[in-house]
């Protein structure tokens, strides 16, 4: 496609089915907003569309003439019904399955009908079926990962390989939930513990953190001032359509409280106390970052929190000598809080012409310009440099298509300590 990555993408199917029955959204569709996020197991969409009527036969049990209607009455849609997306833009094409989560009708006269569609992957829905209400998980938290996703027919995965074992039972829990718990409890095979469990158009992903932000930019976006979108040519293709919102840009007094922690283990075995241990980002071991040394690291002096934790020994093995505590929470326990919100100490919304090469987890890199120095052209090196995708969100409509992420960093700087 020429033109302008920001001009209205092409709708090659939009299609609903149930029972057999399948009615086309095509050209009737009046926007379609599609949805990542690495907090979320699951992809999402909404879908708008206007319905003129006689779009559809009514089935006999509702209609014994078999009149047309429309598709909302006639389908009928009231849940779950199969709904195929299959979008071409400049950048790629957005081919996804999804499964009506809801659907109200927003408007309604005579002869018109505006209807929203809440769209999920079939993931969602696999979670809620659990077959066995109390089963018994035990080796490495990656190939637990591995099983569960296996049960619940997911086909295609990326899996970040952990260190750590850890022992449980499901205690009739749904499988997304379950690897959501993991998350915090994961260690890598190489860097710090804290892992986000998602979903994208390439499939479920279960990833470290420092293994997410160790990728090398796949886009690199700048921004000069707002730009309005050239639908004509591609000139704006990479630019930052509008001013950055600033979400987040340091919290000293929450970062401190994450920073450095003085932890309390009660092991019920032998009913000792251990000496409390501190952890503090001054002394760990995070070593991968997206920019430079981490602001307010040598502020640090004490500690600014306490945690008190019971140490897991045999709650899952009936042999009485076992002493070796369940995942040692003292590998992941105060690391993990330190590592998630060291990530998010620097968030942003930006605004970028359609690109569906993007996805949650991808790291990019953005150039801003310099305040003060608009013919020059120089870049703001402290503002500037990596960031991982936070969220994303495509947007195609009758007139547009573009991307909205929400970004973020753990660190300042065009440049790594390395780089």
């Amino acid at each position: 496609m020429s033109g302008s990555a920001a001009r209205a993408s092409i709708y090659e199917k939009m299609e609903i089915s149930k029972d057999g029955k399948n009615a086309n959204l095509i050209g009737k569709t009046v926007s379609f907003d599609y949805y990542e996020s690495l907090y979320s197991p699951e992809v999402t969409a909404t879908l708008l569309f206007v319905d003129a009527g006689a779009s559809i036969e009514t089935s006999k049990e509702q209609d014994s003439q078999g009149r047309l209607g429309s598709i909302k009455s006639a389908l009928p849609i009231t849940g779950y019904e199969d709904v195929q997306v299959k979008i071409k833009s400049k950048s790629g094409t957005l081919n996804f399955p999804f499964k009506v989560n809801a659907a109200p009708t927003l408007t309604e006269d005579s002869n018109r009908q505006s209807v929203f569609l809440s769209l999920k992957s079939s993931s969602a829905y696999e979670n809620l079926d659990i077959k066995d209400p109390c089963k018994k998980y035990k080796g490495r938290i990656s190939d637990t990962v591995k099983k569960i996703l296996k049960d619940l027919n997911v086909r295609k995965s990326t899996i970040d390989p952990t260190q750590n074992n850890y022992d449980f039972y499901s205690h009739g829990v749904g499988g997304l939930d379950l690897i959501n718990d993991l998350c915090r409890r994961s260690i890598p095979q190489n860097g710090d513990p804290a892992y986000f469990f998602y979903e994208t158009q390439r499939g479920i992903n279960f990833r470290g953190i420092d293994n997410l932000i160790s990728q090398s930019p796949v886009e690199t976006y700048t921004y000069s001032g707002g730009s309005k979108a050239n639908l004509d040519n591609d000139n704006n293709d990479y630019r930052i359509l509008l001013p950055p919102n600033i979400i987040k840009d340091q919290d000293v007094e929450e970062a401190l409280k994450y920073y450095s922690s003085r932890n309390v283990f009660f092991n019920p075995q032998n009913l000792e106390v251990e000496e409390p241990k501190i952890y503090s980002l001054k002394n760990s071991k995070v070593k991968k970052l997206l920019g430079r040394k981490p602001a307010f690291e040598d502020k640090i002096k004490s500690y600014s929190t306490s945690n008190f934790v019971v140490l897991d020994v045999g709650s899952t093995d009936t042999d009485p000598n076992v002493i070796t505590p369940n995942n040692d929470p003292r590998e992941w326990q105060a690391k993990s809080p330190m590592r998630y919100n060291l990530l998010h100490s620097q968030i942003m919304e930006i605004q970028v012409p359609c690109n569906l090469q993007l996805n949650a987890g991808d790291v990019i890199k953005c150039e801003f310009q310099r305040q003060g120095e608009t013919a020059m052209g120089g870049v703001d090196q402290q503002q500037s440099g990596k960031y991982l995708i936070l969220h994303l969100c495509h947007h195609f409509d009758t007139e547009r298509s573009y991307t909205s992420m929400t970004i973020c960093r753990d660190a300042y700087g065009l440049y790594t300590n390395k780089s």
